[in-house]
């Protein structure tokens, strides 16, 4: 039986692969993929002299946002899910974001929701042409998880994110490119190839000065986890709301929602 993140290690190049592994649902994640994200972060990030870590998805997407299927299967119960599934993402998150090593996304199909978040933490994103990002939150009456309200609003300024994040919240791959939120943006057929000559680059420069690079970049750990944790907070009240049950059986069901605004 295949594991729903599926995790390689070059030892030779020290570099490592996590690829989502759930093509039947476009990779939405449950609990047991955030925690199978989590186990394979850990694990590459626990090697040691790691140089690269690339982050993918199986199918014809890369990540389809969180499956939302586990909250419809029991409203009431939906604030413990959320914790059950950012425990595991948040950890995953913070080591992400405190490794040395150089963490590649490379996305294709649908980048939604917590997928678009986590592709937002990782240093640098290959994309092919074809990919389609989403936010998608405010299509289910939820707060954005998995860092995203941290990311963005440093990659694009907190207008233009919360343009996003009340709008459509849609982009095309040439759109997010334009936006500085794709760092490569490729034909499908080449991306393959595109991330073998890329992460060869990568894998031939000064990972330790890469290493410092990134740490003198990134924000503090601390900050960090602080704003994931408001995060959380958010996402479990909105879990309360009649407007997030109404979004999510909308989703489910392919109507419109119709929201009160309680």
């Amino acid at each position: 039986m295949s594991r729903p993140v599926d995790y390689q290690f070059d030892a030779v190049s020290r570099s490592a692969t996590l690829t989502f592994n759930r093509p039947g649902v476009l990779n939405a994640i449950d609990v047991e993929t955030a925690r199978s994200f989590c186990e394979a972060v850990l694990q590459a990030t626990a090697q040691a002299g790691i140089r690269l870590i690339v982050i993918r998805g199986a199918g014809r997407a890369f990540v389809a946002g969180g499956d939302l299927q586990r909250f419809a299967d029991d409203f009431d119960y939906a604030d413990r899910v959320v914790n059950h599934l950012l425990d595991p993402l948040h950890s995953a998150i913070l080591a992400l974001h405190t490794t040395p090593a150089l963490v590649l996304a490379c996305v294709h199909g649908v980048v939604a929701g917590a997928g678009l978040s986590l592709m937002l933490g990782c240093d640098l994103v290959l994309a092919a042409e074809d990919t389609r990002l989403l936010l998608a939150y405010n299509k289910v009456a939820a707060a954005p998880d998995c860092g995203g309200t941290f990311f963005l609003p440093r990659r694009i300024g907190t207008g233009a994110a919360m343009q996003l994040m009340v709008g459509s919240g849609e982009l095309t791959a040439q759109e997010a490119r334009a936006m500085n939120l794709l760092n490569w943006c490729v034909p499908a057929h080449e991306l393959q190839e595109r991330l073998e000559s890329l992460s060869a680059e990568i894998l031939s420069g000064p990972s330790h000065a890469y290493g410092r690079y990134k740490e003198l970049i990134r924000s503090a750990p601390a900050e960090l986890q602080a704003h994931l944790e408001r995060e959380r907070i958010a996402f479990c009240a909105a879990t309360k709301t009649k407007d997030f049950r109404e979004g999510v059986t909308a989703f489910l069901t392919r109507r419109a929602p119709v929201f009160l605004g309680c």
